[in-house]
């Protein structure tokens, strides 16, 4: 079951889960096999920013059954507070341990987002690398489905037609949370994982940074490299200065760690506007 929210790490008003990678797979793992479902959250700066601002960012997050910190910025910024998430959880991880997870009890993941055919070359990817999961289906919507209400239903219709243990949802924040949102009470033992990128980086669509530029919070250089004209403005503009609030906003506000659980670090960065 989650973890209460007095173990949680909170940075900018946003309660963290204190999980490891596979701390979190088995968590999801024990609760999809007993039947209950759930969705997964994964903020990283850029989103984090966004919750200061949006009333429907912030009950997103909020409204999620696991929160992990897919930001080594984030990470940082806990162990300055006093309080560290134990290591970075990005969603571009966790569509390789989750869909390893249920191909274990041969269960089935669905694949929604990335340009037409880029669900489709993910899904058979994942089935090859991990026999015993099953791909409940793939979709890959028009980009502003989301104003077209036929295409909307379809596309829900679909996904709970296929009933899969676990959909990963890839349009950005919040778009697809606001989907996962609409999907929860037709699939309440489903897990949800908003996933960013992460289905066009399992097709080959998009590469990835290497290791240690992850290792060393390095990936948005890399991700600004290769998509600067979409990426130029948020990173540089927004996500930068908002990361230098929040780890200036940490070491002010460190806590101690006494013996015992975890504690909660609560950092801010700065007043909402």
């Amino acid at each position: 079951m989650p973890v209460p929210v007095t173990d949680r790490v909170v940075l900018a008003d946003v309660a963290f889960h204190p999980y490891t990678e596979a701390e979190l797979v088995a968590a999801v793992a024990a609760e999809s096999a007993a039947g209950r479902g759930g969705t997964i959250v994964t903020p990283n700066i850029d989103i984090l920013r966004l919750t200061r601002r949006d009333t429907e960012a912030r009950g997103h997050v909020a409204a999620a059954s696991y929160v992990v910190a897919d930001g080594t910025p984030l990470v940082w910024a806990s162990r300055l507070a006093g309080a560290a998430l134990p290591e970075r959880v990005a969603g571009s991880n966790l569509i390789w341990s989750l869909s390893a997870a249920l191909a274990a009890r041969t269960g089935s993941v669905y694949l929604l987002g990335g340009p037409p055919g880029v669900a489709d070359r993910a899904g058979t990817v994942l089935a090859q690398r991990y026999p015993g999961l099953s791909v409940a289906g793939t979709a890959s919507p028009s980009y502003g489905f989301f104003d077209d209400p036929a295409e909307l239903d379809a596309v829900c219709a679909a996904v709970v037609a296929a009933r899969p243990d676990l959909v990963f949802v890839g349009l950005g924040f919040p778009k697809q949370e606001r989907l996962i949102a609409r999907l929860v009470p037709e699939l309440p033992r489903c897990w949800f994982v908003g996933c960013g990128a992460a289905i066009g980086f399992v097709a080959g669509e998009q590469r990835r940074a290497p290791a240690w530029m992850q290792r060393t919070g390095l990936e948005w250089l890399h991700r600004l490299a290769s998509e600067p004209s979409r990426l130029a403005r948020r990173y540089l503009v927004h996500d930068l200065p908002f990361a230098a609030r929040l780890l200036l906003a940490a070491a002010a506000h460190r806590a101690p760690w006494p013996g015992g659980p975890r504690p909660s670090a609560v950092a801010s960065a700065g007043d909402r506007p």
